[in-house]
C-alpha cells in the first residue's frame, strides 16, 4: 500500500460511525468477560498469617540471639584485656613494695633518697594512668573483699573492725581487686 492509500483508510474508518467498526470476536466457547480467579479462603488466609507470624518471630529471635552474641564477644575481649592487664600490674607490685620500704628507711644520702622518692613517683603514676588504685586501709572500716586481716588487735582508742595498721598496700583494677591489703584490724 502506498501511503495515500494508507490516509485514505484513515479517513474512511474515521468517517464509520463506532458501531460499524470491526471488533475483535472472543474464540468459540469463551465470553468476553475475563474468568474471576477465586481468592484464599478464609483457612487458608489464617495458615498464611499465622506462618508470617511464625516467621517474623523466628527473626526477631535470630536477630536478639546475635545481638546478644556481640554482646557477649564484647564483653569476653574486654574481660581477656583486663585479665592481662592486671596480670601485668601484678607482676610489678613487688618492685611497689620494696620501694616503698626502701622509702621507710632511715639514710643519711639525700641524693640516694631523693631518686627513691623520684622512682617511686614514676611508678604511681604510671599505676595511676592504667586505672590502677591503691585501695585505701588505714582508719577504714574492714571490708573482707578489698582486706586480708593477718592481725587482730584489742585496742579501746579505735573503734570496732577498724584498720589500725596496713602491711602491705592493696591495689584494685576497675571493680576488680588485683591483691588485697594486707592489715591489723582492731577489736
Amino acid at each position: 500500500m502506498s501511503k495515500q492509500e494508507n490516509m485514505e483508510q484513515d479517513q474512511v474508518m474515521e468517517e464509520r460511525p463506532a458501531e460499524e467498526l470491526p471488533q475483535e470476536e472472543a474464540p468459540a466457547g469463551e465470553t468476553s468477560e475475563t474468568p474471576e480467579t477465586p481468592g484464599p479462603d478464609a483457612g487458608e488466609l489464617d495458615a498464611l498469617r499465622k506462618a508470617l507470624a511464625d516467621k517474623e518471630d523466628q527473626y526477631l529471635r535470630l536477630a536478639a540471639e546475635y545481638d546478644n552474641f556481640r554482646k557477649r564477644s564484647q564483653k569476653e575481649k574486654e574481660g581477656i584485656y583486663q585479665g592481662a592487664k592486671s596480670d601485668a600490674v601484678a607482676a610489678f607490685l613487688p618492685v611497689y613494695d620494696n620501694l616503698d620500704r626502701a622509702l621507710k628507711q632511715e639514710t643519711a644520702d639525700e641524693a640516694y633518697k631523693k631518686g627513691v622518692e623520684m622512682t617511686m613517683a614514676g611508678l604511681k603514676d604510671i599505676l595511676s594512668k592504667l586505672g590502677v588504685e591503691e585501695i585505701p586501709a588505714l582508719g577504714e572500716t574492714f571490708d573482707p573483699a578489698l582486706h586480708n586481716a593477718v592481725m587482730h588487735v584489742e585496742d579501746e582508742s579505735a573503734g570496732e573492725n577498724t584498720v589500725v595498721d596496713v602491711f602491705q598496700a592493696g591495689f584494685k583494677l576497675g571493680d576488680k581487686v588485683i591483691r588485697f591489703a594486707m592489715v591489723k584490724v582492731a577489736n
